[in-house]
Formats: structure tokens, C-alpha cells, sequence
């Protein structure tokens, strides 16, 4: 097949990578030239993604897979067009921000030809597919969906850093409009993903038919706000045996030793593409889901709860102190700072008058700068440390590393009690 992919980021890239490598041919387009410029010279554009270099030396330079920004040069002919253009939600007002996504599918409609089925992976509200896309779709390319070309919604089920490994790990989802396109849809992925045997799944692991769009596209909000309500439950929890003087994560491990409690683990943010926004995705759908507003709104208040405690046990002020903040990105091992906590963390700490530092292993002190932050480096005075992001460095920490530390407050529960004596050590969740 020929098969278009609109959008090469960190999972449009691996996505069209794993296409070429199954035997299609493969045209990317993205807005960026420097993306499509580095693609074409098989180099990836941004670091940390498993397999994905090595992917592409052997792909490009046999031609399976090329780049462009010219929608005319990818979509016509395309047997298959997939769309992973990112959607933003305004962090105001929590409203799902579609201008990329309908500038990219106005430029795939203008270009799209009969017998084409159309894919989008981006996680959407529920109804988006069919209420939003069609309609523009069939407006602007003057052919019917369902009879012309199909339309289908196939979520994105992948983590950045193993996008290669989980396309094959979990069943691929597909909802379509019609029976024909839900049809067109298995038989597409069937062909270009390969999956590995799952004892533990109720039917076989593949691809997965949910019967509409519409179930496809709740089926990946639904799992993934289950994540954040998750997160909320165990920092709630955290809150509450730290005011007790128990130490939460023993609770939690004994309650998960039953199979039917899977309580995940709290910590200072939530942060990432998917569990901050995914849950506002499906209150725009559903306003009156208080579980998933309330949850929501719990995760956000934990930076300046790891604030607070710093606060507490420098003596009730931050006021003029150099407080360090270990790690920018929203996790530990990952170079992306999409709504980590670090910016609220930063942003309370100069409300309460410190001096706010911040230190990641994966960015360079421009790097930091560029973000707003003013960058500091281990061996720099300091008074009181947050960590925010669980990398592996910070397990190896100790006071040595930060001259002059009184108080460290481990957002993630990274670092080694043994390692800091002397240095009030303060986890959320350990009373």
C-alpha cells in the first residue's frame, strides 16, 4: 500500500517507521521543515525513541519511507491516510483547541480521491469523528463518506520512548462510521502492525473492532482518565496518612497484594500529553462527570501541596531561600516538559518569595532558559530541594550534591533515605 501519515512527531514518526517496516510504502508530511529535512536524511528529529534511528537508516535510504509539507504530494493515490495532529486544550478554560487539526484536515480533503480511508489517531471528545471531521471532509472534497472514501477513529495507544514495542504489546481500537469502513479499518492495521500473543486478554490480541467511532474514541479517554482519577485517589490518600504518620506507600502495597485493589502512586504532578489533558477531552463531552472534574482538579493542586511542605519545614518561609527543583521534564528518562509540574512548582515557589532553580540531566542550561527558568547546576548552594521528575540520577543525590541543603522534599519518592543525613527528608504520602 501506499499510505499517508499527517503529522511525524513522537508518535507519528515511529507510527510511519513501523508501516514501511512491515513492506507499505510511506509518505510523511509535516508542518515543519526541519522535521521533514531530517527525516529525509534519515535522522530523527527529536532523541530518546527506542529502535527509531536504527529504523530509519535502513528505511529511507530504500525509499519506503520519505517527507514533505506538500499534502498534494502525500494524499493523492494513498490508500490510507492516518492522522496524528496533535490537539491542544486550553488550559483556562479546559476547551479542546482544534485549529491544527482542522487546518491539517482541510489540506487532506482538498487532496483526498475516492476509495481512500481516512484514520485519525489523535485522542478526540467523543462525536468529534463523526460531528466535526465528515462534514468538513465531505464539504471540502465534494465526495460521501461511506461511499467514496471511509472514515474511521483508531486511538493512539503508545508511550513515547516505546511507541515500536506497545503497537505491538496492547490491541489495536477501531470505531468506524460504517460497517464498510470499520471493515477497510481491521483489515488496514491487520496489515501493518504485528502483535504479540496475550494470555491475559479475553479474546485474541489484535485488532479490535468497537462497533462506532464513538466507542473508540471513549474507550481511550475512558482509560486514560482512569489513570488520573487513579492518581487523585492515591494522593488523596497520601495527603491523609501523612497528617496520620503513616507511611502510605506500605499501604498501598499491602492493598495491592489483593487482586482486586490496583491503587497507582501519588506524587507531586501529573504531567504529559495524555493523563493532564485527556480527562478535560471527556468533561467537554460530559460536564457533569464531578468524579473526573474533581480528580482533576486534586492532581493540580499537588505542586503547591510539595511546596507547602517545604515551606513547613524550612520554618514556615521560603521567603529569599535558593530552593532547586530536580527535573523539568513531566517524568523521569523523558526530554518533554508538556504541562509538567515543574512550571506550577516554579510558579508557586516565586510567589513565596524563593529563588527558583531548576535542574534536569536532560537539558542544557539554554535549554532551561528557554523555558523561563534559570538553570542550576549540582555543586551550587542551596537551601531547600523538590524533586519533580523521577530520574535515575536523582536516586544517586546526596547533600554533597547540593552545598548548604536543609530540606529536601521528594516529589516522587526517588531519592535514598540513607543518602541524606542530616537534611530534612520529606515524601508525599510518608508521614
Amino acid at each position: 500500500m501506499k499510505i499517508a501519515v499527517v503529522a511525524l512527531g513522537k508518535i507519528g514518526l515511529p507510527l510511519a517507521v513501523q508501516f514501511a517496516d512491515k513492506g507499505h510504502q510511506v509518505i510523511g508530511v509535516d508542518v515543519n521543515p526541519k522535521v521533514v529535512d531530517l527525516v529525509n536524511q534519515a535522522i530523527e528529529p527529536f532523541p530518546g525513541e527506542a529502535h527509531l534511528q536504527d529504523k530509519l537508516s535502513q528505511l529511507v535510504p530504500a525509499g519506503r519511507l520519505t517527507a514533505t509539507t506538500d499534502y498534494a504530494q502525500a494524499v493523492p493515490g494513498a490508500q490510507a491516510v492516518v492522522v496524528v495532529v496533535p490537539l491542544f486544550v486550553n488550559n483556562d478554560t479546559w476547551e479542546p483547541e482544534f485549529g491544527w487539526m482542522e487546518a491539517a484536515t482541510r489540506e487532506i480533503a482538498a487532496n483526498l480521491q475516492p476509495g481512500t480511508l481516512v484514520s485519525y489517531e489523535t485522542t478526540l471528545p467523543v462525536g468529534t469523528t463523526r460531528r466535526r471531521w465528515k462534514p468538513l471532509l465531505e464539504e471540502l472534497s465534494g465526495l460521501t463518506e461511506g461511499q467514496d472514501f471511509d472514515l474511521v477513529f483508531s486511538p493512539e495507544r503508545v508511550l513515547t520512548g516505546r511507541v515500536l514495542a506497545d503497537l505491538a504489546a496492547y490491541p489495536k481500537l477501531v470505531g468506524g462510521l460504517s460497517g464498510r469502513g470499520a471493515a477497510r479499518a481491521v483489515e488496514f492495521y491487520q496489515a501493518v502492525l504485528d502483535f504479540n500473543p496475550r494470555e491475559d486478554l479475553p479474546r485474541p490480541n489484535g485488532v479490535w473492532d468497537l462497533g462506532s467511532a464513538e466507542a473508540a474514541e471513549m474507550a481511550k479517554l475512558a482509560e486514560t482518565t482512569f489513570r488520573d482519577v487513579n492518581i487523585a485517589l492515591a494522593n488523596q490518600y497520601a495527603r491523609f496518612a501523612q497528617r496520620q504518620g503513616i507511611d502510605v506507600y506500605q499501604v498501598i502495597e499491602a492493598c495491592n497484594s489483593q487482586p482486586y485493589s490496583h491503587i497507582h502512586l501519588p506524587g507531586i504532578a501529573v504531567g504529559g500529553h495524555c493523563i493532564p489533558v485527556y480527562p478535560r477531552l471527556y468533561l467537554w463531552g460530559d460536564p457533569d462527570a464531578t468524579v473526573v472534574r474533581t480528580a482533576r482538579q486534586a492532581n493540580m493542586a499537588m505542586p503547591a501541596y510539595a511546596v507547602t511542605m517545604a515551606a513547613g519545614a524550612a520554618g514556615g518561609s521560603l521567603a529569599g531561600l535558593r530552593v532547586v527543583v530536580l527535573g523539568a521534564s513531566y517524568r523521569g528518562k523523558v526530554k518533554e516538559t508538556a504541562f509538567s509540574g515543574v512550571f506550577d512548582v516554579v510558579k508557586e515557589l516565586q510567589e513565596a518569595g524563593a529563588v527558583a532553580l531548576v535542574h534536569d540531566p536532560m537539558f542544557s542550561a539554554e535549554e532551561l532558559a528557554g523555558h523561563g527558568f534559570t538553570a542550576y547546576q549540582l555543586g551550587e548552594p542551596a537551601d531547600v530541594a523538590i524533586v519533580q521528575a523521577d530520574h535515575p540520577e536523582y536516586a544517586q543525590l546526596s547533600p554533597g550534591d547540593l552545598p548548604g541543603i536543609k530540606v529536601l522534599v521528594d516529589g516522587r519518592n526517588t531519592t535514598n533515605p540513607q543518602a541524606w543525613p542530616g537534611v530534612q527528608r520529606l515524601v508525599i504520602g510518608q508521614g
